[in-house]
């Protein structure tokens, strides 16, 4: 009797489980929870916006006023008037080319703590010491070596990409169960192909999730370096709108922002996707 209530048991949650999953993707309640939140949010902007009138816009008034850079994202009229796609791009240069040689520098020195006692003891205490240091007070440093803007936003980048990666990554590879290496020593397996064959995919969702915090902070402190060094980008368009009082042009750099961010973490876990389900099928 316990048993077959166990197997009830189980043949239930299983059948909950299949109906969850066969859930269409583009479902009602998928649709219209996500608005109710757009809208609630939309509803507090403009009931702030009444209340203070004088400065904020309201969401018409502010469509209104952006239909410009919405209609014409790509427009150049002068050395400094681009429109907003010109400078979401350059944004963009910058935190992938950062993010990029983090990430090149990040992954092995990773690889080299979690397969090393030795590294660990010599670089975790550098780690935790740089870790905690503000992104932009490496700015001044970068401006002192670079003299020039764009590379000391680059370098601010770089910097701000390694430690989420660094760390995830050491925690990958330090959990890789003890038993496949040992196998792999059993079978005179070299060093460089239980790394590849065996570290390597079992440390990649540990990877990748360094890589995407990594990525999410790096488009996080673009916007603040850029506010700080001027030139063309995203980050110095919300401070010039700003000093201008043009608070319709500010909300649609957050929303352009947000909306970004959200598709270079979305870009990244296709990626991981397309890349772990590749390792699994060879």
């Amino acid at each position: 009797m316990i048993l077959q209530l166990n197997l009830a048991a189980v043949f239930t949650a299983v059948a909950q489980a299949t109906v969850r999953r066969t859930k269409p993707i583009l479902s009602s309640d998928r649709i219209l929870y996500p608005a109710l939140g757009f809208l609630g949010v939309i509803a507090v902007w403009w009931i702030i916006a009444l209340l203070k009138h004088e400065l904020m816009p309201t969401p018409p008034e502010a469509l209104v006023a952006n239909l410009d850079y919405i209609l014409n994202p790509f427009y150049r009229r002068g050395p400094g008037d681009l429109g907003i796609g010109w400078l979401l791009l350059a944004s963009l240069r910058r935190v992938l080319i950062g993010f990029g040689l983090g990430a090149i520098v990040a992954i092995p020195i990773g690889f080299l703590i979690g397969m090393s006692e030795k590294a660990m003891m010599a670089l975790n205490p550098v780690i935790q010491i740089l870790k905690p240091v503000s992104p932009l007070a490496w700015l001044p440093i970068a401006l002192a070596m670079f003299n020039l803007a764009d590379p000391s936003a680059i370098f601010v980048i770089f910097i701000t990409s390694l430690w989420a990666t660094i760390i995830n990554t050491a925690l990958g590879v330090a959990s890789v169960p003890k038993d496949y290496l040992d196998v792999a020593r059993v079978l005179e397996m070299p060093r460089w192909r239980r790394i590849l064959k065996i570290v390597l995919p079992a440390s990649l969702p540990y990877i990748f999730t360094g890589l995407r915090i990594s990525l999410g902070v790096a488009w996080l402190v673009i916007v603040a370096v850029e506010m700080l060094t001027g030139g063309v980008g995203i980050g110095f368009f919300v401070w010039d709108e700003w000093s201008r009082l043009n608070l319709s042009s500010v909300f649609l750099a957050v929303l352009v922002i947000g909306l970004t961010g959200l598709l270079l973490d979305f870009a990244l876990a296709q990626i991981e996707a397309w890349v772990t389900h590749r390792r699994r099928a060879s």
